[in-house]
């Protein structure tokens, strides 16, 4: 006699942006299809489909992931924020904000996850996480200077496919200084950070 098939789909309850979700997805659904198909948070994009673009960066547990290679089953239980989750009523998150003020976008398709990315990279730089591009990584070293060159190292995994790099970089290092960082004194802007 054989054994029943194991099931294919599970219920689930995903924590998003501070609201319970419950649904029933099959355990291929990724999370990104479960946030655009499933609960219509198109905020967050899909572009390549491969986890090589960061179009569709969320923050899982504040942590940044790109959630076209996230299974949706994996994420039950963790604390997800989209870009819809990022504002506070009507107010933009700083890194929103600098974004719209430094036009860190041309066509907007890879701003969300350019946004969310950078919310992640500001936390992971003051908390004195080191990049390829940090020269002393010795913890007792702290947060190295948030140079335009660090910027971009830690932004590398999301791509702007209409080249908006040079105001990514100062809207970045903007929405850093705005978060009062030490070494925010050190951190590269405007004019410094385009070239």
């Amino acid at each position: 006699m054989e054994s029943a098939p194991s099931p294919t789909s599970s219920t689930i309850t995903l924590h998003i942006n501070g609201e319970k979700h419950t649904l029933s997805v099959d355990h291929r659904t990724t999370l990104l299809d479960a946030l655009r198909e499933r609960l219509d948070l198109t905020g967050t994009k899909k572009g390549c489909d491969h986890g090589q673009c960061g179009a569709c960066t969320v923050l899982i547990d504040g942590r940044r992931a790109v959630s076209c290679l996230q299974l949706a089953v994996a994420a039950e239980g963790r604390e997800i924020t989209t870009i819809e989750g990022l504002a506070d009523g009507e107010r933009l998150h700083p890194v929103q904000q600098a974004f719209l003020d430094l036009d860190g976008f041309q066509c907007g398709y890879c701003t969300p996850g350019q946004i969310c990315s950078a919310v992640a990279m500001i936390e992971e730089h003051a908390a004195g996480w080191p990049s390829a591009a940090t020269e002393d990584v010795r913890p007792e070293a702290g947060p190295p200077p948030l140079t335009a060159e660090e910027i971009r190292e830690r932004m590398s995994g999301n791509l702007c496919r209409c080249g908006a790099y040079v105001s990514i970089v100062q809207a970045v290092a903007r929405a850093a200084e705005s978060a009062g960082q030490d070494g925010a004194e050190r951190t590269t802007t405007g004019e410094e950070a385009a070239a």
